[in-house]
């Protein structure tokens, strides 16, 4: 598995882009800053788009990618999936018309720019060479976190999340899993912030990650760009393989 960071951070600032991940040149793991990074021609190798949820963010480059797909040679429709509530959200504040045109129905309905699809919730499904499993997690609007199976290794991404349980339960019984992509937006002094709008620290994040076996690897994105450093300083102080992600970075699991 080999994933491309095209953006990890917590919020759009030169020297800081938005969250992004190409997984092995066709699927993307959110796509906030992915029309940005990519070049057009690496955008027309994108068959899927994994949503976490609809927070610009993380959403608002699938718009970009739709636009240019639109006016490629390349015909085949990018495929948005995600929970089903995510996807109603999509569509009802960004797909309809009047804040982006609907794609889903463009150039026509039969033969659209973008197809959605809905994930069901913590069940496997098949995406191109892999397998996704959809974990709904805590945060302000409906979300979820993914664990992606290419059938050698496990992927986990957390998306935005606060505190949550049935994530990180879900890893402890994961065969394969050798990284987990986490969230970690605020420093600690932050806390009552981070709880409140659905988010980690790294006290909060330190916390999740004693249930996980000490084999894992853990990759940490989506820092406030206000709060870069001190946040960086405090998740260097975490116990065990925790570091940052970093935007154009090129992982290999």
């Amino acid at each position: 598995m080999k994933i491309h960071v095209l953006g990890a951070g917590g919020g759009d600032r030169a020297g800081h882009r938005l969250p992004a991940f190409l997984m092995d040149d066709h699927l993307l793991l959110d796509a906030g800053g992915a029309a940005a990074a990519l070049p057009l021609q690496a955008q027309d190798r994108v068959e899927y788009v994994l949503l976490s949820h609809a927070h610009l963010d993380h959403s608002v480059g699938l718009a970009f990618l739709a636009d240019n797909r639109a006016l490629s040679e390349e015909t085949r429709p990018i495929t948005a999936l995600a929970l089903e509530p995510v996807l109603a959200d999509l569509r009802a504040h960004c797909f309809n018309d009047a804040l982006w045109p609907d794609f889903s129905r463009l150039p026509t309905p039969e033969n659209p720019t973008v197809r959605f699809r809905a994930l069901p919730s913590e069940a496997e499904s098949r995406v191109g060479r892999c397998s996704i499993t959809a974990i709904p997690v805590h945060h302000t609007v409906p979300a979820s976190g993914f664990l992606l199976d290419d059938g050698k290794v496990t992927l986990a991404y957390t998306g935005d999340t606060g505190p949550t349980v049935a994530f990180w339960q879900a890893l402890r019984g994961t065969k394969r899993l050798k990284a987990v992509f986490a969230e970690c937006s605020f420093p600690n002094r932050m806390e009552e912030l981070a709880v409140a709008t659905g988010h980690l620290t790294p006290a909060l994040l330190r916390r999740e990650l004693d249930r996980l076996p000490a084999s894992v690897s853990v990759h940490v994105f989506h820092l406030k760009p206000a709060f870069y450093e001190e946040t960086a300083e405090e998740v260097a102080r975490l116990d065990g393989p925790v570091r940052l992600l970093t935007d154009g970075g090129i992982l290999t699991l």
